[in-house]
């Protein structure tokens, strides 16, 4: 199974990148797993949130197929420990498929459609965190998973 990361938006800050590239080059041993990044809406100045996340939500649905699961990082979305995202991951392997999507939107999160579209909402925190910052955080929160899952030694209870 295929596991992407939507992105809305460049990271743009280089010590986030670094992060995220760690991450990436460990996860490529467990899984087949890509980040894909949105382009920030032009002229978005000139556009109400709403408008905002009717456009993205837009791009958004055209990278994914009727087929595919749409997990949305979401503040409203159910919280879970280290080891329930391992197995929560574990449950969407098991389900096969061909394409797993976690998506992080905006700033202005998600539109309707996208909630209408998504299969479930995860969060990983109840805090605010940078739709950059969470990029970092979720992509080692995949890795730390993946360790959970083969009883390697990474995470520690």
């Amino acid at each position: 199974m295929q596991v992407t990361l939507l992105c809305i938006g460049k990271t743009g800050k280089k010590f986030l990148e670094e992060g995220e590239q760690v991450y990436l080059k460990r996860l490529c041993h467990y899984i087949s797993f890509q980040m894909q990044i949105i382009p920030d809406i032009k002229q978005a100045k000139s556009l109400s949130e709403t408008q905002i996340r009717q456009k993205e939500g837009e791009l958004i649905l055209e990278k994914i197929s009727a087929s595919d699961t749409l997990i949305l990082l979401d503040e409203r979305g159910k919280e879970l420990s280290s080891v329930a995202f391992s197995n929560y991951l574990q449950e969407q392997f098991n389900r096969g498929g061909k394409q797993l999507f976690f998506v992080i939107g905006g700033p202005y999160g998600f539109s309707d459609a996208i909630y209408q579209r998504a299969n479930g909402k995860i969060s990983l925190s109840r805090m605010t965190f940078s739709h950059q910052m969470i990029r970092l955080f979720f992509i080692e929160q995949v890795y730390r998973a993946m360790t959970i899952l083969r009883n390697e030694p990474y995470h520690h209870q």
